[in-house]
Parts: structure tokens; sequence; C-alpha cells
């Protein structure tokens, strides 16, 4: 029968009011015959008898006691299980002899009165009843338990359940842990008496805690990043000061550079990097790359890869072959070690020194386990990391090897380039390319791929522009031929098979070609994906150039790629950049504050590091390159420009104004003659197959170069007459005498050109 139950109510009269369930079950009157009946007619039996009937516990008393109900005084009589002095006793002495958790009660003045089994009690001092408890258990913070027992001494509110260590004793023993609640004790009258804490032991679950915690933390916070020395931060950082006082890594040398992590036992004279630190006193010596000394735990690790739990202290023979790492944990105040590899299978990729200093507790067995878990996850990262290196450094090599070393040279052109790799290698390039007619091929690209596939589709992207740019294209033509090769890429990878990275991967490039023309001071550009250029004029001033976008290359669509033709004085200088370089980062770097009217006299390489400033600390995607060209005109008395008839003497007129133009530029008769040649050729080709009106250009640069023009737009190609032929040898003659030629069509037409060195007269004796 529940504790507490309402047996019956009764009025002044002595009748019944209320019969409740516990009087049916304990007298056999349901509530309908007992009530208003009086009391002494219904309880006739023995109530001894009748509880033992009903199985209710000897100890069950009835509690009788007055109630105001509607103003009227009655009598309620209810069921009790209090028990009596003899069962308390019992039960406290049960409690204080067998309960798990040990028992103290302390009197008002917090001093111990009676204690259970000892437990936190300092067993060299023993039970001193009535002495303060701080001074009878060996507490780590005695202060602050004071505090929290006597805050439940004065408010009554319990604190269970409180996690308490032990100070650490003299001899290095490992500090207990326990749970310890707080009850205030009171009597009958509600009078504080003191307080009952009851403690357990719980050393080795919080121990087992606190090593799943701190192997979550380390599974959590060490990751598979690019950078072994990265993650090698990430696992000291995770493991001090929870596991260690001081943590130290070293990386076999090799395979921080990328190399296969050699196998077991390694050569003694193999060198290690140490790649991460944390703590204060550096238990290590100072030097960065060294062999791990013979006889030492810590080329021992090296040999069989297992970890070692290794004695500190001046009886221990292994210091003295390693006397400065002996020094360094003498000044650190470590008084235990854990050395523990980090290995993948019968490969050695370095190790962990773990040290604890001070007032930590020392390493045990089961700490082993612990570091063996933790350095295996490293390990994983560190691999991970190494393969990753060692990729980045193929794909950076071979993307300098693709690059150009140095950009051309132009006599019309000067140029420099500003590039941020991207920490994963990207597939940014530019390069600088000499076009007939003294002008030049600024170009700009990035493959928004990473690693070896990057720096692969940029090489093919980039021999492609080559062969393109050779055939003298309009840049609009040339990004749509350029266009058609990353598509043919783009169909070859997803051609792979589907394990490969590259099957799922959609392929995304860029690209901005720029022409300019120093005889007309203009540049004709197209861009594919990329931003627009910007031009920093003579004065300072920007303007970002209104050249249309263009698709990105690869892209889905048949979107043409417009090109635009801009004038750009003497002077100027474009700018073309790949996505990470937006026009506003030049106009900032560019503007008239930082560049003032005598911008064309400034080294070109100020307004790159103008730009380098300003990208200072801005978020970076990829690889970030933009090229810098600052324009020079052509002089006017190297260039001759002569209208021609379009009838059979414009062949002798050509050859004569050819002859007086070389002469006056003081070239050798060879190449006179080479060029009438040339020139004759071309002009009869132009009469012959050509439409008027016919021009003729000659420009003297590095290279001699003669252009003919005329409006028609036929192709002409080379012929191999027949012996008996009269004709047809014009440009087979015009192919075998000069370095190049080729053909360029524009609005107007054609223009055929031919390029030969050049040659000076030499002074006669």
């Amino acid at each position: 029968m529940p504790s507490g139950d309402v047996l019956i109510l009764i009025d002044e009269a002595g009748r019944v009011v209320e019969w409740g369930r516990a009087a049916e079950e304990l007298f056999g009157w349901s509530a309908e015959e007992a009530v208003g009946r009086l009391v002494s007619t219904l309880v006739r039996e023995d109530a001894d008898d009748a509880r033992r009937r009903k199985g209710i516990p000897d100890a069950t008393a009835v509690l009788v006691r007055p109630v105001l109900r509607d103003t009227r005084v009655m009598w309620e009589v209810r069921t009790s299980s209090e028990p009596t002095p003899e069962q308390d006793a019992a039960i406290l002495k049960t409690l204080f002899t067998h309960s798990p958790a040990e028992l103290h009660v302390l009197d008002d003045r917090l001093r111990v009165i009676r204690t259970s089994t000892p437990g936190l009690c300092d067993t060299s001092t023993g039970r001193l009843l009535g002495t303060h408890f701080t001074r009878v258990y060996d507490l780590e913070d005695p202060e602050q338990e004071t505090a929290v027992a006597q805050g439940v001494l004065d408010s009554g509110a319990a604190v269970v359940n409180r996690l308490v260590r032990s100070a650490r004793t003299p001899g290095g023993t490992k500090r207990r842990v326990h749970s310890v609640s707080y009850v205030r004790l009171e009597d009958s009258r509600g009078e504080v008496l003191g307080l009952v804490a009851s403690t357990l032991d719980v050393t080795d679950r919080e121990n087992a805690r606190d090593r799943l915690d701190l192997l979550n933390s380390v599974r959590a916070r060490v990751r598979h990043g690019p950078n072994v020395g990265a993650v090698c931060q990430e696992l000291v950082d995770a493991v001090v000061p929870a596991f260690a006082g001081i943590a130290v890594v070293e990386v076999i040398d090799d395979v921080v550079r990328g190399e296969e992590p050699p196998l077991i036992p390694v050569r003694e004279d193999v060198l290690l990097r140490r790649a991460a630190f944390q703590g204060i006193n550096p238990a290590h010596p100072m030097a960065d790359v060294r062999p791990p000394p013979a006889g030492t735990p810590f080329m021992n690790v090296l040999s069989d890869l297992r970890p070692r739990l290794v004695p500190i202290g001046e009886d221990n023979p292994w210091p003295a072959a390693d006397p400065a790492r002996a020094e360094a944990i003498r000044r650190s105040g470590a008084h235990s070690l854990i050395v523990a590899p980090l290995a993948l299978r019968d490969r050695a990729l370095g190790m962990v020194a773990f040290y604890r200093v001070h007032e930590q507790d020392p390493f045990e067995e089961d700490d082993l386990k612990v570091a063996s878990s933790v350095c295996a996850h490293a390990a994983l990262c560190i691999e991970d990391a190494r393969r990753y290196m060692r990729e980045w450094i193929t794909a950076a090599t071979l993307q300098r090897r693709l690059l150009p070393q140095q950009p051309a040279a132009q006599s019309t052109v000067e140029t420099c380039h500003l590039y941020i790799a991207d920490p994963e290698g990207g597939g940014a390039f530019c390069d600088t390319i000499a076009l007939p007619g003294a002008r030049t091929a600024l170009i700009v690209g990035d493959v928004a791929w990473h690693g070896i596939a990057a720096a692969l589709t940029m090489g093919f992207l980039r021999t492609a522009l080559h062969t393109l740019v050779a055939q003298d294209l309009h840049p609009d033509e040339l990004l749509a031929r350029l266009n058609d090769t990353a598509d043919r890429i783009a169909a070859a990878c997803a051609g792979l098979p589907s394990d490969d990275p590259l099957h799922t991967e959609q392929l995304t490039a860029g690209c901005i070609v720029a022409v300019y023309d120093p005889v007309d001071l203009s540049c004709t550009i197209a861009r594919a994906g990329l931003p627009e250029p910007v031009a920093v004029f003579p004065d300072g001033s920007t303007l970002v150039l209104p050249v249309p976008p263009g698709p990105p290359l690869a892209g889905k669509g048949n979107a043409p790629f417009p090109a635009a033709t801009v004038g750009l004085p003497e002077g100027s200088t474009l700018a073309l950049g790949t996505t990470g370089l937006a026009p506003h980062v030049l106009m900032r770097a560019a503007s008239p504050r930082t560049f003032t009217d005598d911008v064309g006299a400034r080294p070109l390489s100020d307004l790159r590091d103008s730009v380098a400033h300003a990208l200072t600390g801005s978020p970076r995607t990829g690889d970030q390159l933009m090229l810098f060209a600052r324009t020079t005109a052509l002089p006017v008395d190297r260039v001759l420009t002569r209208a021609l008839p379009a009838h059979p003497e414009a062949a002798s007129i050509a050859r004569k104004a050819t002859r007086g133009r070389l002469q006056a530029w003081d070239m050798d008769e060879e190449t006179i003659f080479t060029a009438e040649l040339i020139v004759s050729e071309l002009v009869s080709n132009a009469i012959r197959y050509g439409a008027p009106p016919l021009q003729l250009r000659l420009i003297r640069d590095r290279m001699l170069t003669c252009e003919v023009t005329d409006s028609a737009s036929s192709a002409p190609h080379v012929k191999h007459a027949r012996t008996v032929d009269e004709g047809g040898r014009g440009l087979f003659i015009v192919s075998h005498l000069t370095d190049q030629w080729g053909t360029r069509y524009h609005d107007r037409g054609k223009t055929i050109w031919a390029e030969q060195p050049t040659r000076h007269r030499t002074p006669s004796s």
C-alpha cells in the first residue's frame, strides 16, 4: 500500500464522511456501505490481522490528525510508512557499511563527525574526526570546495555529481577523480545540523571519457589538408594541453618534400625536420633538421614503429646520447614522455614526442594506446598531404616549364606581369608573341582546374594558341578556333572512365587576346570569359575598355567572341587579367594619386607593385595573373606606304620604291635584291588574282616586312609549277626567299605579307 494514502475522513460526531479505497481493502466495506455510518461500528476487526490479510507491512503506521473542511473540523485517518528509530539505525548502518559511495557527515562548521571507508581521506593523516574536511581530505582546490559546501549549508540547494580531483602526491602517483554530492542535513524541526557528502571514485570512467574526447577532437581538428606542416600543427594544437603539456612533431625531411616515405628500419643518417611544436619551454633542441641520435628512443621508434613510454631521470642512460634534448627537457620541467611513430604499414613518416610537465599526471600504459590512435589518424592526414604536395610540386614544375621563362622583348611594347599562384596549383598563363608588321599579340589565359590537369590543359591551349597566332588570325576568329580545341579537350575528358576525377569535371577556361599595332596606334581585343582590359593613359587616367564579353571556352552554346578596336596613344599601358583580378583593382591602384602626368616615364614595375599592394588581404580564388604592356609608336621614318596602280607597271613602281627606301635605311645589296624580288612577286600576284585598290607597305623593325594589300578576299596558296609552265611560281618563290609569309584578312580585303632578316651595308675599306 502506498505511503500517505487517506483511509477515512470522520466528522465531529464520529460518522464517516469519506471512505477511501485503502479502507475498502483494509476493512472490507465499500464506500457506499461506510459513508454516513459511525466509524466505531465499521472498525471492529483487529487492525494487525487486517494488515496481515491484505499484505500490508508491519512497519505501516496509522496517523490521525484534525483538518479543516468547509469551516468544520474533521478527523483524517491516513497510513504512514515512517520507519521506527530501530529501522533508522539499521538503515544508516547498512549505508555506511555497504554503500558503493563513500558517505561523510559534516557538522554546521564543516567538520567531519562521521565517515565511511576512507576515500578522499589522506590515509597518512587518518580519520581526524572534528577536523575541518579540507584538512582531512586531500583536495586539489580546498578553497573552492569549502565555498561550494558552505553554499549548500546556507541555501539548502543540493549539489549533485560534482567532479572533484585529489591533489597530486609528492610521490607522483596519479590523481583520483570523485563524483561528490552535497545535501543539507536538518532535524524534524528544520534546524540545520550539517551536511551529508557522498563520494564515488569515477577516475577510470573520466579517464576513458577524456581519451574518447581527445580522439574525437583530433579527428575533428586534424584534417586532410594540402600542407604537411599545417597538418602537424593541427595535431599539436589538438593534444596540448588536453593530453600533454608539450608536443613536438618531427617528420622525415623527404616526406615534407613529397617523396616516398622510407621502409623500416630507416637509415641512421635519415634527416628529421621539426614540423610543429606546441607548449611552453620547448623540450627540443633548436635545430630544425637533424638525424635522430643512435641509442635513443627516438631512433628506436623509427626502427620498429612501436610507441614507447620513456622514463625521464638521472638514472636513464639515453639522454647522454642526446645532450641537447636532455638539457631542453630539464629546462621544461618535463617528467613523463611518450614517443609514438607516425607510420603507414611498414613505412615511417616521422614521430611525435608527448611530454607531461610540472603538475600534470605522469603517463600510464593505457596512454600508449591513446598516443598510437592519435598518431595513426595524423599519419593518414600527413600521407594525404604528402601526396598532394608531390602532385603540387609536379604541377607547379610542369606549369613553369610550359610558360615562357621571360616575356619576349618587343621594340614597340614593354611588358611585365603579376602572378599570384593558387596554393592548389592553377592553370593561368600569359604570352607576348611578335607578329609581322611590328605588331604584338598579348595573351592572358586561365584554366579553372587545379594540379596536373590544369597544367596539362594549359599547355594544350597555349600550344594551340601559338599555332593559331602564327596564322595571323583576327582575335575573334582566333578565339573561335581555340574554343574548338577546348571543346575537343572537354569531350576527351567526358570519355574517360567514370572513376577518373576528370570524367565529371566541367572544363572551364578563359582567354583574352589583344593585338597592338604600333603603326596605327590601335589595339584589337577579344575576350572569352575574362574581365575587361584596362588602359592607363599617359596622363594617369584609367579606362575600362569597352570590349564586348565572350563566353568561356568550352562553354555551352555557340555565342560569338566579338572583337573591339580601340586607340592607344603612345605611352599608354594596357592591363589584361584573369577573373581574380577585376578591373576596379587596377583602376584603384593606378589612380591619379599614384601616377601623375609623368606616368609614361615611371617604371612599369611600379604599376605592378601598386596592384599587388591593392590585392593584399583580398580573398583569392585560383591563380591570379595580370599582364601589363606599355605601348610605343613605331617611328614614321621606319614605315613606307605607297599606293599602286592596278596594271602591270605596278610591279616596277613597287621595286623602285623598295630599292630607294632600303637604300635610305642603309640595307645591304643582298637584302635589297631579295626584297625587290619579294615585292615584285606579291604585287604581280595581287594584280593577277586580286582587286584594286592596291597598296605597298614596308616596315623596318626587328625584321623587314613587305606587305601588299588588295580588296579581294580570295585565299592565295602556293602552287608547285611544272618545268614547262611559264607562271604559277610567285608564292613558291616568296616562300623560299623569306623566313615566313602569310595572309591577314580584314574588312577592306586582305594583306599578303612576307618577312626577311635585315642586314646593313658594311663600311667600304
